[in-house]
Order: C-alpha cells, then sequence, then structure tokens
C-alpha cells in the first residue's frame, strides 16, 4: 500500500469514529464524504460532498454541492462556498483534511450562506409574471361531453323491472319464458287417457 492509501484508511477510520450517530454525516463509499449544513427546512442550508482521489491527501479532494438537496442555494452561492472550502483545503494538502473542512465550514457557515436569501421569493416573483387565459382559443376535442339520454321515472322504473338499463345488467336467461307457467296458461294438450 501506498503512503496516500494508507493515510486515506487512517481517516477514514477517524470519520467513522468521530461521526458515529451523526445524522448529518453520511459516507456512502469509502472515498466519498457528505455533511448537512444548517436546518432540515431553512433554504439557508446545503450538503457539502468531499470526494477523495487516488493520490489524496497529496492532492486536493474534490469539492462539490451537486446533490438534489441544494437545488435551492443560488448558483453564486454554491460557487462561493466551492471555492472558499478549495481555498482553506489548500494548507492542508499533504494532510488528512475531511473533518477540519467540515468544522472549518461549520464555523463559517454564516460568511459562506450571507449571499442566500431567507427565502426563495425571487422564484415567487417570476410567477406573479406568468399569466393564464381563460379560454383557449381551440378547441379541444378530447374533452367533447357527450349527451346522455334522459329517461323519465316510468321509463326508468319498466326498465328495471326487465332486469336492468343495459343488457350487461341483466342476469341470464331474463327472456326465456317458463315452460310451466306458459304451458298453464295455453291449456296444454288434452289427456290421451279419455
Amino acid at each position: 500500500m501506498g503512503e496516500n492509501a494508507e493515510l486515506q484508511d487512517e481517516e477514514l477510520e477517524v470519520m467513522k469514529s468521530i461521526y458515529e450517530g451523526d445524522e448529518l454525516y453520511s459516507s456512502p463509499k469509502d472515498n466519498r464524504h457528505l455533511y448537512k449544513f444548517g436546518e432540515d427546512t431553512a433554504s439557508r442550508s446545503f450538503i457539502l460532498e468531499i470526494s477523495w482521489g487516488p493520490s489524496y491527501p497529496s492532492e486536493l479532494p474534490d469539492v462539490n454541492l451537486d446533490s438534489f438537496y441544494n437545488k435551492h442555494v443560488l448558483p453564486p452561492v454554491k460557487e462561493g462556498i466551492i471555492k472558499a472550502v478549495k481555498e482553506e483545503a489548500e494548507q492542508f494538502l499533504g494532510m488528512s483534511m475531511t473533518y477540519s473542512l467540515f468544522e472549518w465550514v461549520r464555523e463559517s457557515l454564516d460568511t459562506l450562506l450571507e449571499n442566500q436569501p431567507e427565502s426563495l421569493q425571487i422564484v415567487c416573483d417570476e410567477v406573479d409574471k406568468l399569466s393564464v387565459k381563460d379560454s383557449s382559443e381551440e378547441p379541444e376535442e378530447g374533452k367533447q361531453k357527450v349527451k346522455k339520454e334522459q329517461l323519465t321515472k316510468g321509463q326508468k322504473r319498466a326498465a328495471w323491472k326487465k332486469g336492468g338499463m343495459n343488457e350487461d345488467d341483466r342476469e341470464r336467461g331474463w327472456n326465456w319464458v317458463d315452460v310451466v307457467k306458459h304451458l298453464h296458461q295455453t291449456g296444454g294438450g288434452a289427456d290421451l287417457d279419455d
């Protein structure tokens, strides 16, 4: 193992022991570390990701704010945070620096987010400029209403007596002739015993 790999293993052990049980820290891979700064629902919060390259700590780690959680952070603020963290990392070159960078960001959080608004009114201002038309110029073919056949109460009652409004509603054999009833009404045939 090279010197950089040994330093990375050592720093990984230290990171796991320091942040054990801390819900704000996560490490999806051994060389990727994420820490959440600020309150959960606040617009002044973000997740900082520090990824180690193969020759870390001899070279600077990759610092980014590409997490989906950071979608509310303004682009100039993101650039400022990344630039400041990389400048801070310069002084730790050759040493384990992930913990130190996370702590520095925690201490400098207000300074790093000074250009980030408390609430995102900018988006709301843009929404106010949008206009909605009451009716569209083109009639939509898919929304034409189909007029239902209107039946009177008597017509509905008669249909239900027959077994339902549609043939699908009726039981099998609804129109079959009751053979015994039919023969009784017609008188049947004459007895052959006479």
